[in-house]
């Protein structure tokens, strides 16, 4: 399954109806949504009215990655802003099953966030629980960082956890993904390692083309 779901962190804010247009009209499958509350990350990005806002327009599933501290104190509001798909770090919640169990009941999909130093071996006893597992391949916080190469390690060890458990949970990758050169292009070698969603933001909003990038990283043109 190769999906891609632009980040609109990177989109332009002063028009962002029509950078969601413009990914409604795409071969994109999900929009990804950064919120950021300065307190687990150092950067603030926006929330619920915002996410309630791209909700209006977008003509595919809202996925909302939160970036927060006690994350399970939003689930609720998130949800009725329009979130398909929550996912919270493993990093800022001390209830993992209780917390992914709260989403579930809300009835949108769950899933749990890595950041890039912690083991896919954490999950080993919620994975047959989770629709999604979001490894964060650059530090969390900024857009545009250095993929880290260590992640496809990660993914292969996490697609091996989710074939022997007979789990159904989607790998989903963050940060870095670029097909602007051959040095950067990981698109390809991100879903041979095991991914099924890649996040691209800069990579998409910053290009000239985002129509046609969105298109080369779904299909590795």
């Amino acid at each position: 399954m190769n999906l891609i779901a632009p980040s609109l962190l990177s989109a332009n804010f002063l028009n962002l109806e029509a950078d969601i247009e413009m990914v409604n009209r795409s071969e994109a499958d999900w929009f990804h949504c950064d919120v950021m509350d300065g307190r687990f990350v150092p950067n603030i990005s926006f929330g619920i009215p915002v996410v309630q806002a791209i909700k209006k327009k977008a003509q595919k599933p809202l996925d909302v990655h939160l970036m927060i501290v006690e994350p399970e104190k939003y689930f609720e509001a998130f949800a009725k802003a329009g979130a398909d798909i929550i996912t919270f770090h493993y990093e800022a919640c001390n209830h993992i099953h209780r917390a992914v169990q709260q989403i579930k009941a809300l009835g949108i999909h769950a899933g749990v966030v890595l950041n890039p130093h912690t083991p896919v071996s954490v999950l080993e006893d919620i994975l047959s629980d989770l629709d999604v597992v979001l490894l964060m391949s650059v530090n969390p916080g900024f857009g545009g960082q250095q993929f880290i190469e260590r992640t496809y390690e990660k993914i292969k060890k996490l697609r091996l956890m989710i074939n022997e458990q007979h789990a159904s949970a989607l790998i989903e990758v963050d940060g870095g993904v670029n097909t602007k050169n051959a040095k950067a292009k990981n698109a390809k070698a991100l879903f041979e390692a095991g991914a099924d969603v890649l996040v691209a933001g800069n990579a998409v909003f910053k290009s000239e083309n985002p129509m046609e990038v969105i298109k080369e990283l779904k299909f590795f043109k």
